[in-house]
């Protein structure tokens, strides 16, 4: 299965946008928010997972605008 998601990550200039696997940035911006908003619309229009990291690079939340192959599980009470 091929990891197809778009990434949020720190980056020397501010934060970066880029695609799982891909070595360069598809954009760079000053702040989280506004590559934010680059990432949900091409995820979006993708049909991607966006995948944010905090400033230490690690995962810090994640959202699915594809087929999830994990959908929640709705909770009948």
């Amino acid at each position: 299965m091929v990891n197809r998601a778009i990434h949020v990550v720190p980056h020397p200039d501010g934060w970066a946008v880029k695609k799982a696997g891909s070595e360069r940035a598809s954009s760079v911006h000053r702040t989280q928010a506004e590559a934010l908003d680059a990432a949900r619309s091409q995820a979006r229009r993708e049909r991607v997972e966006l995948v944010i990291h905090g400033r230490d690079g690690r995962i810090r939340d994640s959202d699915s605008y594809g087929n999830d192959p994990n959908p929640p599980k709705d909770r009948v009470r």
